[in-house]
């Protein structure tokens, strides 16, 4: 049996378990989710084992607390194909009154008017991504979040050139490319983003959609990719191709897409401000795996470093989805700011305590500068009155050390990063 590769979530997980009578792990398919249950748990429910699919579904319709039957922590993977499994683990829960019942697994959101009760105080909520670059042992670790919010000083060295960072953005971090060559990392990601054309987007809602026009929704979202492209702009990208698709259709893809988790946009921040600047509260659009863009741009590596400006972008949203997983682990959260000024950061991490830290991101050494200054402007536009400092002001690039400037901004190369 292949070794279990620890992700960031166990802990995470180990917490929940003891607080809650159940856990619900959703993320896109592949990434983990079933590997990470089947670590904790001591018994196991697999909807989707054709061997048993007929008879567990009937069950599911009769006797669903049958299927609730094994030790504890018992995993329900894929519980989605019987939605009425939920209230069974809600109402398992309230009978038992106790913590750590159950692990559910879930790589498709579920129509919230098949469940009677949201489960709220009993079932717990985790989401998980596609491995950071720490968790494939693409990060030597030696700069940590942590580190950052304590002010700490840092000395570190990307292991990293710009050619692999290249490669680290079209290979993705699907737990079952880790160790194989690049090229069958990019069969790896073409299959899935074949699949989210052609049956996964179904999923979602159980409506078939015309595979073409998804493809094209899909590769036009991949070119706004680490922006805040309207969902009108990406239509106008697509009707060069399909007159008759329009905005309100676009809009349902984009929706199925994020109910299979294939893309995860990032939200705004709203601070307060000392100034009357009005901020931008549209989302930058991101996938949940930059692969999943360059795929869909056939971009490979030598493609991404003849067109840095494209490279930038999907660099961008690979931070993205590290830092998320790291701020998550921490229990932050992570949002990006733009104001009607111009004025903005790619990222702010921000925690319960009330402690944040903004992020810009630069591909290449050259624009740290530029990214200093900008957050450095920003930090200046808070109302310290109302909130507090940024606990850190944080430049992230492919390549190079880790340092912190005598204007006390930190420069980090993604390769260096962790929790």
């Amino acid at each position: 049996m292949k070794q279990y590769l620890p992700r960031l979530v166990d802990g995470l997980l180990e917490k929940e378990l003891e607080a809650f009578g159940a856990v619900l792990i959703t993320g896109p398919k592949w990434c983990g989710k079933t590997t990470t249950g089947l670590n904790k748990a001591k018994s196991t429910l697999f909807l989707q084992n054709p061997d048993e699919r007929e008879q567990n579904l009937r069950l599911a319709d009769v006797k669903p607390s049958l299927l609730l039957e094994g030790d504890n922590p018992r995993l329900i993977d894929e519980w989605q194909d019987a939605p009425q499994l939920w209230d069974s683990v809600r109402f398992s829960i309230d009978q038992r009154s106790e913590t750590g019942l159950y692990i559910l697994t879930g790589s498709t959101s579920v129509d919230k008017s098949l469940i009677a009760h949201t489960g709220t105080g009993r079932i717990s909520r985790l989401k998980m991504r596609t491995m950071s670059l720490f968790e494939s042992g693409d990060s030597n670790g030696e700069v940590s979040i942590t580190q950052l919010l304590k002010s700490e000083e840092i000395a570190s060295k990307s292991p990293h050139t710009i050619e692999d960072i290249a490669n680290l953005i079209v290979g993705g971090g699907w737990p079952a490319s880790i160790g194989k060559p690049l090229e069958v990392k990019q069969r790896q990601v073409a299959g899935y983003c074949k699949a989210i054309v052609n049956t996964e987007i179904s999923t979602a809602d159980g409506i078939s959609r015309d595979s073409e026009k998804v493809y094209q929704v899909l590769r036009s979202y991949s070119r706004h990719i680490s922006t805040q492209s309207t969902i009108q702009t990406i239509t106008s990208d697509v009707t060069r191709n399909f007159d008759s698709i329009n905005r309100k259709t676009v809009g349902e893809y984009l929706e199925a897409l994020q109910k299979i988790f294939v893309i995860e946009d990032l939200k705004a921040w709203s601070p307060k401000l000392r100034s009357k600047t009005t901020i931008a509260t549209s989302s930058t659009r991101h996938f949940v795996d930059p692969a999943i863009a360059a795929c869909f741009l056939d971009a490979n590596p030598v493609d991404l470093l003849n067109d840095l400006e494209t490279m930038g972008l999907l660099f961008e949203s690979l931070v993205v989805r590290d830092l998320r997983i790291y701020a998550e682990s921490l229990g932050g959260s992570v949002y990006h700011y733009r104001d009607h000024s111009g004025q903005e950061a790619d990222a702010i991490l921000h925690f319960p305590n009330g402690q944040w830290g903004a992020i810009e991101v630069k591909l290449g050494n050259r624009a740290v500068d530029e990214g200093a200054e900008s957050l450095i402007k920003l930090a200046d536009k808070i109302d310290k009155d109302s909130m507090k400092s940024p606990s850190f002001l944080a430049v992230i690039t492919g390549s190079g050390y880790a340092y912190r400037r005598e204007d006390g901004v930190y420069v980090i190369p993604i390769g260096c990063l962790r929790n």
